[in-house]
């Protein structure tokens, strides 16, 4: 069986060599952006090229609004502080996530709380989430969500759209209303990925994306803050940019800020990769649509987008019969060069994170023994 499939992943490639699990496509005009950056001289976090980034990912998006970041983590930790999250907070999220996630929350001082995932999006269970609140919590006479158990305030939720594709995003933004949390959207896998018609990352208040080397598209390393409250906007890029007050020559500094914006040649090429990205998301979804095809008589299930989403199916995912299955094709497919891996490690499981509060975690536990990523580069 695992020969099979072997087989029909280097057909698709066209290779005997060894393949990355996602590599990124230069195929537009990303040395000419790049190096008419360098000949600008901008080459820092100033010049047009990080506006341009800036305006072209708010208008794919449908956000009003966009800042860019030096990476997604560090978008995720000042979306996380624009609205409040700090020691005296908790923060929902799953823990069938990259550990950014639950990293970026600790920056703000505050704890995770893990509640379960949906087996159909590998997403934040909105079923979850309500039960969780509705056993633990309650709201106070300022109206805030307070956990029974910590007496702490439940500032934010943060849901991740998995692999790219949409958790029920319009359900958990629901809950959150009704217990006074702000939703911010870890999108940091969903560039191109819509939920009802409507882009990942501007559901909550405020979303984030990821440019790391292995996404959809690529800054080399960056990341993005979308939402629609232009004050939001405006506190983003001042903390983004160390709190520097406007003035021609002195450094004068407001409050603590964090050296977090994207540099004029990280973004250069993301105009270039922005240009691309229908393209790229359209052979992102002809390459998933093969993998179905082909798992569709096996006992190996295909992760497909989930009902009323379209996925940009950033990495393509497979659920094996149990653990035992998922160690044998791990260690098949990667002595023979096609890397593949095993979804993340439970973040309850890791050590900084072995103590937090956590709701039934049945599906994540599941998942966590059977699902593996397979070769997800784009064929052109």
């Amino acid at each position: 069986m695992y020969k099979k499939i072997i087989d029909f992943i280097r057909n698709i490639y066209k290779t005997d060599g060894f393949l990355p699990l996602h590599e990124p496509k230069f195929i537009g005009n990303e040395k000419v952006y790049v190096n008419d950056a360098i000949d600008s001289t901008f080459v820092s976090s100033v010049g047009k090229y990080v506006t341009e980034f800036e305006e072209m990912v708010a208008s794919y998006t449908g956000a009003k609004y966009a800042v860019a970041t030096t990476n997604g983590t560090s978008a995720l930790h000042i979306a996380l502080k624009l609205v409040g999250v700090d020691e005296t907070s908790e923060v929902i999220t799953q823990p069938l996530t990259f550990v950014a996630t639950a990293n970026a929350i600790k920056y703000c001082g505050a704890e995770p709380i893990f509640v379960d995932v949906d087996r159909e999006t590998l997403g934040l269970s909105a079923v979850s989430l309500e039960n969780f609140l509705k056993d633990n919590c309650y709201l106070n006479d300022s109206g805030q969500c307070i956990n029974k158990t910590t007496s702490k305030v439940i500032k934010a939720c943060v849901p991740m759209h998995t692999f790219g594709h949409p958790c029920k995003i319009d359900r958990i933004v629901d809950i959150c209303k009704r217990y006074n949390i702000e939703v911010v959207e870890d999108s940091a896998e969903s560039l191109g990925s819509l939920y009802k018609g409507q882009h990942t990352g501007t559901f909550g208040k405020l979303g984030i994306f990821s440019f790391n080397g292995n996404k959809i598209i690529t800054t080399g390393g960056g990341g993005m803050i979308v939402t629609n409250d232009e004050e939001l906007a405006k506190r983003a890029k001042h903390l983004t940019s160390t709190a520097k007050i406007p003035h021609p020559y002195e450094y004068i500094h407001n409050e603590v800020g964090y050296n977090y914006r994207l540099t004029n040649l990280a973004a250069a090429l993301g105009v270039a990769q922005m240009e691309k990205l229908d393209f790229l998301i359209e052979k992102q979804r002809e390459l998933a649509q093969k993998y179905e095809n082909f798992f569709k008589n096996s006992e190996i299930e295909f992760i497909t987008e989930p009902k009323e989403a379209k996925s940009n199916y950033w990495l393509n995912a497979i659920i094996l019969k149990d653990r035992v299955q998922r160690d044998e094709f791990l260690k098949k497919t990667n002595e023979n060069g096609i890397m593949t891996r095993p979804i993340w490690r439970l973040m309850n499981k890791l050590e900084m994170y072995k103590n937090a509060q956590c709701a039934n975690l049945d599906n994540a536990l599941w998942l966590e023994s059977r699902v593996v990523n397979i070769s997800s580069s784009v064929v052109i």
